[in-house]
C-alpha cells in the first residue's frame, strides 16, 4: 500500500472529505499535501508526518511503512476504537493463526 493510498484510507476512516479539509485540520499546508500527488513523497519532513498522524489518529509506522490496516482483516473490527498497541496484538494473533495452517 503506497503512502497516498494509506493517506486516503485514513482520510476516509476519519471522515475527512478532501485534501483542503486535511490541510485545515492537520496544519499541513495544502500545497504540501498536493505536492505528495504531484512530486512524490520521498522528502516528507518528520514534522509534517507528525501533524498528519496526530490528525489522522494513526501511528507513524502505519503512515510510512507497509503495515496493513488491521481493521480490514475482519469485519467484526470495523467501527471499533482500538489503540495502536491493541491493533498490533490483533495483527500478531492473525499471523499466529495463519502460521498454524498446514
Amino acid at each position: 500500500m503506497s503512502f497516498i493510498t494509506r493517506l486516503e484510507y485514513l482520510m476516509k476512516k476519519n471522515g475527512i472529505k478532501n485534501n483542503a479539509e486535511l490541510a485545515k485540520l492537520s496544519g499541513v499546508p495544502y500545497t504540501t499535501i498536493d505536492g505528495f500527488y504531484k512530486k512524490g513523497t520521498d522528502n516528507i519532513k518528520l514534522s509534517t508526518l507528525k501533524k498528519l498522524t496526530k490528525c489522522l489518529h494513526c501511528s507513524l509506522d502505519f503512515l510510512t511503512d507497509e503495515v496493513k490496516p488491521v481493521t480490514t482483516l475482519a469485519a467484526h473490527l470495523e467501527g471499533e476504537d482500538f489503540t495502536d498497541e491493541e491493533l498490533k496484538e490483533i495483527d500478531n494473533f492473525v499471523k499466529y493463526v495463519k502460521s498454524k495452517r498446514s
